[in-house]
C-alpha cells in the first residue's frame, strides 16, 4: 500500500494541546476504555444493526456507479471495511468478472482505533471497464505502463507510459508542456483571470480590465504511481501589467492514470475580496496547442445535447460551389487525414488560397437553458453566428490527424456563466481557454444585496429576524474567504476521435466514471455508523416508506430543474422553504432563500444514495458538497471553519457558525471517492473550535452586564450542534491519521467523557470546553438545557458512530438514555430529569429510538420508533401521502406544484426513515 493518507503527508501541522491527557491516563478514567493498544472492545452482541460487529466482508463485488464507461480515463474511490479486518498495512488485489487481475493501487483513508483498516482508497486505469470488479487481500498486480512521477530542480515529470507530462514548480505554467511520444502537443497551461474595478453595469461607457495569470508558490508531489499519481500546486493570480498585484489564491491538483492519454484537473480558488471594488469578469484555464497538420486537416469540435456536435475544419471543403469528391468530403467531417490535393477535383485544389481559415471559435453558456456558438477567420474581424442549442456538454476538441487536444469541464452548463475559446487555430499555436466565469457575461457582484435598512444595533437587527427571518449586522455579509472548486478533464490525443468516441469523451466530462461499493457491503462493514442498508420493499409499510423517500428525492431534482437552481455559485444548493402564495420558494425573503446546510439536507442527500446506490442521488449529493462545503464555508481569515447561515446570498447571513460547516456533511464525500479536496477541508475544520475565540455567536443576546471575554480555557460550547460538528472533524482527523494521533483523539475521548460525566449527561446541553485539554468542566449543578436543534445538525449519527468504535460504557449509557427520554413526553423528561427538552422533529428523532434497540435489544424502542416515526400526531403531514403535485401554469413557467414540506421538516423525515427503516426493520407495523 501506498503511504498512509498520502494527502496529509503535507498538510500543516496542528499544535499539541498544552495540557491533554496521555493514553494511560484515558485507560485510567471511570469511562472504563478497556484496550491499551485499542483504545476499543468488541460491541455488545446484540448491536448487528450498527454495523459494528459481526462477520464483516473480507472481500467486495465493485460495480460503476452508472455502469461500466465504454470511456475511462480511470477512476478512484473509498471501500470500508468492519473493525479488525484487515491490519493497517493490508495490500489488496482486483480481478474483473472474466478472472482476469487488475492493476490496483491503494491506500489508507481511515483506521479504526486499534489500528485496522476502516476505510481505503483505490485507483484503476482506463484499462479497467468490466461490469464488475472484486476487490479482495492480497498482492496487487503492476500495470503494464506504470505511472511514473520524477523530480528535478525546477520541474517535475510525470509519465504515464503515452503521455509525459512537464509541471513547473515556479512562474506562470503550472504545465510547461505535455507530449505524445517525441512531440509536444499542449504547453504553457496557466490560469488566468480578468479583472475590472468598477461595478457591474450594462450602461457604462468606459470599463477597464486588468488581466491576471498565475503565478506558482508551491508544488508537491502527493501520490506517485504505479497507477495513479497526483501532484498539487498552490499559487495566486498576479497582475500581468503595471503594478504588482496579486489576489484569488488557487490549488490545483492534476491527476494522471497509468497507460492514459488524459489528466484530470481539480481547481480551487479562494475569493480573497469583500467584492466592493474588485470583479471578476473572466476565470479560465488556459493552453497552447501545437498544430503542425494542413489547415483543411485541421479539426474544431464541440459537444452539445447528449452526443450531438459542431463538425468543422478550419479550412472547409464541404459545401463548396465545387465538389473536392465525395471521398475527400467524408474524411473531413470524419477527422481522417484528407487525400492527397492533387487527387481532388483541381477546381478546388487550385483555389484553396480562396476558402477562408476560420481560426478562432467561441461557446458561450450565459445560463442554464442555452448556450451559442460564434467562429470568427481570426482577431479584427467580426464573428459570424454558427448555431445555438440548450445544454452544452462542456467537451470541445481542436487538432488533427497527426494529434490533438480535447479538454472540458464538468457542471458546465449548471454552473453558468461558462465557454469554451478556441483562438488562432489557424497558425502553429491554437489557444484554448475552458472559462469557469466566462468573459461574455456580466462581471461576477458579490455585493450585499442591501444597504442594512438602518439595522444599526442589535436591538433593530433582531427586531428585523422577527419578520424577515434575516440575521442582518454590518460587515458580515461578506464573501471574502469563500472558495469554489471546478473540475476539468483533458486529453492528448494521437488523433482527432471518431465522431462515436468524442461523444463518450464527453459524457467523463459530464460524470467521472465512479467505482462503488454496494449498500449491502458499506451497511456490513459498519460505514458511517452503519445507520442504513439496502432499499427494502418486503412490507406495505416498508414499501410506502421507500416510496416517500425517492418521492421527496424526486420532488427536489424536479425543484432544481424547474425553478433553476443553478449558477457558478449557486449550484449544488436547494432552497428553505415555501412561499405557498407565491406558489414558489422563498429565494428572496431573509433566511427562508438558499438553505446552506440547514438542518442536514446534505447528510439526507448522502444516506439516501447510501440507501438506494442510485446514480442521480450520487450526483446531487456530490453537487451539494463542492457547493456547500465551499461557498458557504469561509477557507481563510478569522472566521475560516465557520459556514454561514441560511439566506438570500449563500454568505450573507451573519450568522456564522461550525454547525454550517458542518464536518458531518463532508465526511461522506470524502470517503466514497478518496477527494483530496474534501480532504483539505476536513483538515481544516478539525481545529475550527478555535473560531469560538473570535467570535461570540451569543453577541446579541447576550446579557449586557455579563460582557464576553473569550477564555481558551473555558469557553462555552454546547453539546449540540456545535459538538456535534466539532467531534465530527476530530474524529475524522483522528482515523485519518492514525490511532496515535494525540491531538485530535483526546478531543474525541475527553469531550465524551466529560459530557457523560455531567449532573444531567446530554440533557445539561452545555459547559465551559477547554481547548488545552480537550475536556469539559464538569457543572456543579444538573439543569435541562431546552433546545430545539440539538440533535438535528448530525448528532445522532455521529453519536452512533463514536459508540460503534469507542467503547466507553458511561457515554454510551448516558447518550441511549437521552435517546429514549427525548421522545417519551414532557412528564417523563420531568420526572427523569427535572426539565422538558425541545420539542421540534420528535418523529424524525425517533431514529435515535431505533438505534436504542439496536445497541440494547429493547424492542419497546424499536416499536415506538416506528409509532413516532409513523403513527403519532406529529408525524408530517405527507408521511403517509397524497404525493400528487399539480400543474400551475400561472407562474413564470409552468411548474409541477407540491405544497407540502420544507426543507427543514424533509431532511429529517429523511434521515428518519433510512434509520428506521434498518435498525428497527423487524418491527414495521403491519399496515
Amino acid at each position: 500500500m501506498s503511504d498512509p493518507s498520502p494527502e496529509l503527508q503535507s498538510l500543516p501541522s496542528v499544535d499539541e494541546p498544552k495540557g491533554g491527557f496521555s493514553r494511560r491516563s484515558v485507560l485510567a478514567t471511570g469511562a472504563g476504555v478497556a484496550a491499551a493498544a485499542a483504545l476499543i472492545d468488541a460491541a455488545p452482541a446484540h448491536a448487528q444493526g450498527t454495523g459494528g460487529t459481526g462477520a464483516a466482508p473480507e472481500s467486495v463485488d465493485l460495480v460503476w456507479l452508472e455502469g461500466a464507461p465504454p470511456e475511462s480515463p480511470g477512476s478512484t474511490w473509498g471501500v470500508p471495511w468492519g473493525q479488525g479486518t484487515f491490519p493497517g498495512d493490508q495490500q489488496f488485489k482486483m480481478v474483473d468478472d472474466s478472472g482476469a487481475t487488475v492493476p490496483l493501487q491503494t491506500w489508507p483513508l481511515a483506521y479504526w482505533p486499534d489500528g485496522s483498516l476502516k476505510w481505503t482508497g483505490h485507483a484503476i486505469g482506463p484499462a479497467a471497464k468490466a461490469e464488475t470488479l472484486t476487490l479482495s487481500a492480497g498482492e496487487p498486480t503492476a500495470p503494464a505502463f506504470p505511472v511514473t512521477v520524477s523530480e528535478a530542480g525546477q520541474h517535475i515529470d510525470v509519465d504515464t507510459g503515452v503521455i509525459t507530462a512537464r509541471i513547473n514548480k515556479k512562474g506562470t505554467d503550472l504545465i510547461k508542456h505535455i507530449k505524445r511520444g517525441n512531440r509536444t502537443i499542449v504547453k504553457h497551461g496557466h490560469l488566468v483571470n480578468i479583472t475590472q474595478d468598477e461595478a457591474p453595469d450594462p450602461e457604462t461607457g468606459s470599463v477597464s480590465r486588468d488581466r491576471y495569470e498565475s503565478k506558482i508558490d508551491d508544488v508537491a508531489v502527493e501520490q506517485d504511481g504505479p497507477v495513479r499519481a497526483v501532484i498539487r500546486v498552490e499559487g495566486h493570480h498576479r497582475k500581468t501589467k503595471g503594478r504588482d498585484k496579486s489576489w484569488l489564491p488557487f490549488t490545483v491538483r492534476l491527476y494522471f492514470y497509468s497507460g492514459g492519454e488524459s489528466f484530470r484537473m481539480v481547481h480551487t480558488f479562494i475569493y480573497d475580496s469583500d467584492g466592493s471594488n474588485a470583479f471578476i469578469a473572466g476565470l479560465g484555464v488556459r493552453f497552447k496547442v501545437c498544430l503542425t497538420d494542413e489547415l483543411y486537416d485541421r479539426h474544431v469540435r464541440f459537444v452539445g445535447d447528449g452526443h450531438g456536435q459542431l463538425t468543422e475544419a478550419v479550412k472547409g471543403i464541404t459545401g463548396l460551389r465545387r465538389d473536392p469528391g465525395q471521398a475527400v468530403r467524408e474524411a473531413q467531417l470524419a477527422g481522417r487525414a484528407l487525400p492527397d490535393p492533387a487527387t481532388w477535383d483541381q477546381r478546388v485544389t487550385t483555389r484553396l488560397h480562396w476558402i477562408p481559415n476560420w481560426g478562432d471559435y467561441s461557446l458561450t453558456h450565459l445560463n442554464s437553458e442555452g448556450f451559442a456558438i460564434k467562429k470568427r477567420t481570426k482577431e479584427g474581424h467580426a464573428w459570424v453566428p454558427v448555431d445555438q442549442g440548450h445544454r452544452a456538454s462542456g467537451f470541445g476538441y481542436v487538432g488533427g490527424p497527426s494529434g490533438g487536444f480535447g479538454f472540458g469541464m464538468k457542471d458546465f452548463w449548471q454552473r453558468h456563466p461558462t465557454g469554451l475559446d478556441i483562438r488562432g487555430a489557424h497558425t502553429d499555436e491554437a489557444t484554448v481557454t475552458v472559462w469557469m466565469w466566462s468573459p461574455e457575461a456580466q462581471p461576477m457582484d458579490t455585493r450585499f444585496y442591501h444597504d442594512g435598512m438602518g439595522e444599526d444595533t442589535y436591538e433593530k437587527q433582531l427586531d428585523a429576524l422577527e419578520i424577515t427571518y434575516e440575521d442582518y449586522e454590518p460587515g458580515f455579509g461578506t464573501p471574502s474567504g469563500i472558495a469554489r472548486t471546478t473540475e476539468l478533464q483533458f486529453w492528448v490525443t494521437d488523433a482527432t476521435p471518431d465522431r462515436e468516441r468524442l461523444g463518450y469523451m464527453a459524457d467523463v466530462v459530464r460524470a467521472q466514471p465512479q467505482v462503488i461499493a454496494p449498500a449491502a457491503h458499506m451497511s456490513a462493514a459498519g460505514a458511517f455508523g452503519g445507520l442504513f442498508g439496502p432499499v427494502d420493499r418486503s412490507t406495505p409499510v416498508k414499501s410506502d416508506v421507500e416510496d416517500m423517500i425517492d418521492f421527496l428525492f424526486e420532488h427536489y431534482r424536479t425543484e432544481q430543474e424547474q425553478r433553476h437552481w443553478y449558477g457558478f455559485w449557486d449550484f449544488g444548493d436547494v432552497m428553505h422553504s415555501k412561499d405557498r402564495d407565491r406558489r414558489i420558494w422563498r429565494y428572496d425573503v431573509g433566511g427562508y432563500a438558499w438553505d446552506n446546510s440547514e438542518i442536514s439536507s446534505d447528510q439526507m442527500f448522502w444516506m439516501a444514495y447510501l440507501h438506494t446506490n442510485r446514480a442521480d442521488m450520487f450526483r446531487f449529493a456530490e453537487a451539494m458538497t463542492r457547493k456547500t462545503s465551499e461557498v458557504n464555508c469561509y477557507q481563510i481569515g478569522e472566521w475560516a471553519g465557520l459556514g454561514t447561515r441560511h439566506g438570500v446570498q449563500h454568505w450573507g447571513d451573519s450568522s456564522k457558525q461550525v454547525r454550517v460547516s458542518n464536518a458531518n456533511y463532508r465526511r461522506y464525500f470524502y470517503y466514497l471517492t478518496a477527494d483530496e479536496r474534501t480532504g483539505d477541508l476536513l483538515h481544516m475544520l478539525s481545529g475550527s473550535e478555535e473560531t469560538a475565540l473570535i467570535l461570540d455567536t451569543g453577541r446579541k443576546i447576550r446579557d449586557p452586564e455579563d460582557p464576553w471575554v473569550p477564555d481558551r480555557n473555558a469557553i462555552e460550547i454546547g453539546f449540540g450542534t456545535s459538538w456535534a460538528a466539532l467531534v465530527a472533524a476530530w474524529l475524522t482527523e483522528w482515523e485519518r491519521r492514525g490511532p496515535d494521533w494525540e491531538f485530535c483523539r483526546d478531543k474525541v475521548l475527553g469531550t465524551m467523557e466529560t459530557i457523560a460525566a455531567q449532573p444531567n449527561g446530554f440533557a445539561q446541553g452545555s459547559a465551559l470546553y477547554d481547548m488545552d485539554t480537550g475536556r469539559y468542566a464538569i457543572a456543579e449543578e444538573p439543569v435541562v438545557e431546552r433546545s430545539n436543534l440539538a440533535n438535528s445538525f448530525g448528532r445522532i449519527e455521529i453519536c452512533a458512530e463514536l459508540i460503534q468504535q469507542i467503547d466507553m460504557p458511561a457515554f454510551e449509557e448516558d447518550w441511549l438514555k437521552y435517546s429514549r427520554f427525548y421522545t417519551a413526553g414532557r412528564d417523563a423528561q420531568e420526572e427523569e430529569y427535572g426539565g422538558r427538552f425541545g420539542d421540534l422533529f420528535l418523529p424524525s428523532y425517533a431514529r435515535a429510538n431505533a438505534f436504542v434497540y439496536a445497541r440494547s435489544g429493547d424492542e419497546e424502542q424499536a416499536e415506538h420508533a416506528w409509532y413516532m416515526f409513523r403513527d403519532s400526531g406529529d408525524s408530517p403531514s405527507y408521511a403517509h401521502g397524497p404525493r400528487e403535485t399539480e400543474t400551475v401554469e400561472e407562474t413564470l413557467n409552468t411548474t409541477e406544484w407540491w405544497p407540502d414540506g420544507g426543507t427543514n421538516d424533509i431532511s429529517q423525515y429523511g434521515l428518519a426513515a433510512i434509520q428506521i427503516l434498518h435498525l428497527a426493520r423487524d418491527f414495521a407495523p403491519e399496515e
